[in-house]
């Protein structure tokens, strides 16, 4: 099962791919668009699922520190409307505090410049995002055997 994983900003659209199992989430590209209009991204977002053969859709919720939900929740909640509306495909909310700072400091350690560190911590950060839903997944499944 392949799933796709969303950072959705302002005027950008991170995104990550998984591998066939399921397993590794990998950076892929950022997509760009007016500022507040991500739908403008969804030709190019429906040629990667069609091409990859994506099966569900991982999109990272903004929460605060505290875990309340932010203020950009109601434009990630619009944007995942328009992919249930778009796509046939499942899409799960993954909590993606903390997704960009922990981004930026991979884009640090392995000395990229601040430009490309700009053009790349997006796709980083979906990455971020699907992997800590890949992770927790398996472990749930495992929970699930076990028991």
């Amino acid at each position: 099962m392949r799933y796709i994983g969303l950072d959705l900003g302002t005027k950008t659209l991170g995104i990550a791919i998984s591998d066939l199992t399921g397993t590794i989430a990998s950076s892929f590209k950022t997509l760009r668009f007016e500022e507040n209009k991500p739908e403008d991204c969804l030709d190019e977002l429906s040629l990667i699922i069609k091409q990859y053969d994506v099966n569900a859709i991982v999109i990272g919720l903004p929460k605060n520190m505290n875990n309340t939900l932010s203020a950009a929740v109601d434009r990630t909640r619009s944007f995942i409307k328009i992919l249930n509306e778009t796509y046939n495909l499942p899409v799960y909310e993954q909590d993606e505090r903390l997704s960009s700072v922990s981004a930026n400091k991979v884009l640090l350690q392995a000395d990229v410049s601040r430009k490309k560190r700009k053009l790349k911590v997006d796709s980083i950060a979906a990455t971020i995002i699907l992997q800590n839903y890949l992770d927790i997944r398996k472990e749930k499944e495992k929970w699930k055997i076990t028991k």
